[in-house]
């Protein structure tokens, strides 16, 4: 029976996005066909509270699109069967077991180790919750590790709660690595890249700190090579990095940049030959192409919504485990633009599906399965 479900879990086609409402968080799920286009299903509370248009510092411009300045908000673990969420306004993380019809039923909420979570990660049994901290009430920016069990319930790790660079170090992506040796935090406001190395019992060692090459360091993707991508939302760029085994970084392509406003979201194709940005502030999503070391150039962009109709700012982004598809939510609408994926990678625009009639905004997180 259970290789039964394992079978269905990897064959549900579904994406989900986070509503981070304030009054109650909720996950929306939509099927996903054949051809890569959504159909609204259903709405699940996380129990837990959202910002809603709030941003999570004064770091960022409180402008209701983007509060909680991350990638990484809503994960689903590697094999499919989990998603978590975090609820920045109450403090906690919940997780979902994903049902054979794609379905999430809550299996667990518990208090993030911090003030504010963002961004959450999930490698095997170990899962990460980076928390933005509040410097108003004195409380710091950290990580905190949890064990999820077989059935989606989460344990606190004794002793895994890990100051980043400084007190108030904007987290905006925890990140294992490929094998999960190591996880990443890039922080928004130090401009620091933080390796942290991870230990058998599910501790982490004291951070390596290391420089971004370039300003507001959001969004990060691992390579299968080990190549780490980053965002820059300052310097309007992207830059690819390699890591050495002791958690240094060194700069391959510096701060390429986008030519348009705040690069924040990447995600690669499956054959890992281009990566998409989205930009948010200027409604557009970039493609660049990376060659075989690690080395970036522009190569083309695509407006995410379609000319002539209300913009959609785009956010968080996934693609769909075939290679076929790529998905992006749109802050300012909470919709989701799909696109299908040429082979030259270059974008072709699809459907801009929604699951309400009128713009929600505060909406973040995108996870595909």
């Amino acid at each position: 029976m259970q290789i039964m479900n394992e079978y269905f879990r990897a064959n549900a086609s579904m994406v989900y996005i986070m509503t981070n409402n304030e009054v109650m968080n909720q996950i929306i799920s939509f099927y996903r066909d054949m051809n890569g286009m959504l159909t609204f299903v259903d709405s699940y509370p996380t129990y837990g509270r959202g910002t809603g248009t709030k941003e999570v510092s004064t770091a960022t411009a409180n402008d209701g699109v983007d509060p909680l300045t991350s990638q990484g908000a809503l994960t689903l673990s590697r094999d499919g069967r989990f998603l978590l969420a975090v609820n920045a306004g109450s403090h906690s993380i919940s997780s979902f077991s994903i049902t054979d019809s794609g379905a999430p039923v809550l299996v667990d909420v518990k208090p993030s180790g911090g003030t504010q979570p963002n961004t959450v990660d999930v490698f095997g049994n170990l899962v990460y919750v980076a928390n933005v901290g509040n410097v108003a009430n004195n409380f710091a920016s950290n990580i905190t590790g949890f064990r999820i069990d077989n059935n989606g319930r989460l344990t606190p790790i004794p002793g895994s709660t890990h100051s980043l660079s400084t007190f108030n170090a904007q987290p905006a992506q925890v990140l294992f690595t490929r094998d999960g040796s190591k996880i990443l935090v890039s922080e928004l406001t130090s401009n620091h890249l933080s390796v942290f190395h991870v230990n058998q019992n599910g501790t982490v060692t004291e951070p390596i700190v290391n420089d971004s090459y370039g300003q507001g360091p959001l969004g990060a993707y691992f390579l299968s090579s080990g190549i780490l991508l980053v965002t820059e939302a300052d310097s309007n760029a992207l830059s690819s990095y390699s890591m050495s085994t002791d958690g240094i970084l060194h700069v391959i392509s510096g701060s390429v940049p986008t030519g348009y406003k705040t690069a924040c979201w990447v995600v690669t194709t499956r054959n890992e030959r281009f990566a998409y940005i989205t930009n948010t502030l200027s409604g557009t999503i970039s493609t660049y192409r990376i060659d075989r070391n690690g080395a970036l150039s522009v190569v083309r962009h695509i407006t995410s919504t379609p000319p002539g109709t209300a913009p959609g700012l785009p956010m968080d982004v996934g693609v769909s485990k075939d290679g076929r598809y790529f998905y992006t939510l749109n802050g300012n609408q909470g919709t989701v633009s799909v696109f299908t994926i040429q082979d030259d990678g270059s974008l072709v625009r699809l459907q801009v599906a929604a699951w309400t009639n009128f713009p929600y905004l505060g909406s973040q997180g995108l996870a595909v399965l």
